[in-house]
């Protein structure tokens, strides 16, 4: 599966940004999908993920109550919805597919996804 992540930019703390993925093939629901950043100097990490039908999500403690995350299965998309942005949000975002997480279950480790998406770069100003 490819995968193209867009909705990144610049914006100030407090704003709000939508990221999207777009997936290719036909296999789309067969993959629990995640979110994951890196900053500068800072090691990938985390930030939510859903389920292959989206039933279930999970966020990093940073984020929770500002991010929200969704699946379109019928239109291949994922999306982040970012609330309440902080300068720490700053980071490039990178979309990611995981074919191992079966059911409700949704991975947090990079090391569990197949395919990654190439980033799209947010800025949060202060």
């Amino acid at each position: 599966v490819q995968l193209q992540a867009s909705g990144g930019g610049l914006v100030q703390a407090g704003g709000s940004l939508r990221l999207s993925c777009a997936a290719s093939g036909r296999t789309f629901a067969s993959y629990a999908m995640g979110w994951f950043r890196q900053a500068p100097g800072k090691e990938r990490e985390f930030v939510a993920g859903i389920s292959r039908s989206g039933t279930s999500t999970d966020y990093t403690d940073s984020v929770k109550g500002r991010f929200t995350m969704s699946r379109d299965n019928a239109k291949n998309t994922v999306y982040l919805e970012m609330n309440s942005l902080k300068p720490d949000d700053t980071a490039i975002y990178y979309c990611a597919a995981d074919s191992t997480a079966f059911l409700i279950r949704v991975h947090t480790t990079a090391r569990d996804y197949d395919y990654w998406g190439q980033g799209t770069q947010v800025t949060v100003s202060s």
